[in-house]
């Protein structure tokens, strides 16, 4: 094994789709401070990338994230600073994962819990093994929810079902989860990665531009007028206009066949 492959987070890329995998499987992948920074350094590394198209977000080993290394909470000398320190580069990989303009998903198996649950609702596709347990455990630790899932719980399963989910940190099997509204599909354990895949290839095979726009104008629209929505609509949709893939679905809808997207 070399250093590279015994990183806590790794990026790799295969065509158009590009995978971060969370690298800890003794620990259950627990997010520690260095894992925070290299997750922050894989999010850059493909904010920078034209060519991909795809993201998985996954676990190495029997589950997806178990949460924080609460280990590094307990030793900090000073935990406000240290708080800062491993959260900060986090929020700032989780920002760039929002504003990437392809789809994200994220391939769920064993634990998602604490953090990993956070993570994982910040894609915007989740796969999970029918295995997969969410849980969000902060309470059971005395602390508050982060990772943006005090913004993405309320949206994604409502106020009340949030408040039940973070307040009483029960855990939340995949069919549970599905039900919710937490997850996009639930799969055998052993087809996880193959569906996910076949996902993110389907998808970076598709009109890329026109993702990315969806992508933000859903992602903005809880959070704006009416109006400013209606706008944007019309600004995306005439950006799109003169883009190649929509020359390209035109013509294949005239011509009654398959479009072959570019992503351009």
């Amino acid at each position: 094994m070399t250093a590279k492959d015994s990183a806590p987070v790794l990026l790799s890329r295969e065509g158009a789709v590009a995978e971060i995998r969370f690298n800890r499987p003794k620990v259950l992948n627990a997010f520690n401070l260095e894992a925070s920074r290299q997750f922050l350094s894989c999010c850059e590394q493909l904010a920078g990338d034209r060519t991909m198209r795809a993201v998985i977000l996954r676990g190495e080993g029997s589950s997806f994230m178990a949460g924080g290394d609460l280990a590094q909470f307990r030793d900090a000398v000073d935990r406000p600073a240290f708080t800062h320190e491993i959260l900060e580069p986090l929020n700032s990989a989780l920002l760039i994962l929002d504003e990437l303009p392809v789809p994200v998903i994220a391939a769920v198996q064993g634990a998602a819990a604490g953090a990993g649950a956070s993570i994982a609702l910040a894609a915007d596709f989740v796969i999970a093994a029918e295995d997969a347990k969410f849980i969000f455990a902060y309470a059971r630790v005395g602390t508050s929810l982060d990772a943006g899932s005090t913004w993405n719980l309320p949206r994604l399963v409502g106020l009340r079902r949030a408040m039940e989910l973070a307040l009483l940190a029960e855990p939340v099997g995949a069919a549970q989860a599905f039900a919710m509204g937490l997850v996009t599909r639930v799969v055998a354990p052993v087809k996880l990665m193959e569906e996910t895949t076949a996902l993110a290839k389907r998808l970076a095979t598709g009109p890329t531009g026109a993702y990315g726009r969806i992508k933000r104008l859903l992602r903005d629209s809880l959070t704006q007028e009416y109006a400013v929505q209606l706008k944007a609509e019309l600004e995306a949709f005439a950006s799109s206009s003169t883009t190649a893939d929509f020359a390209e679905g035109l013509a294949a809808f005239f011509e009654k066949r398959a479009p072959v997207f570019r992503g351009r």
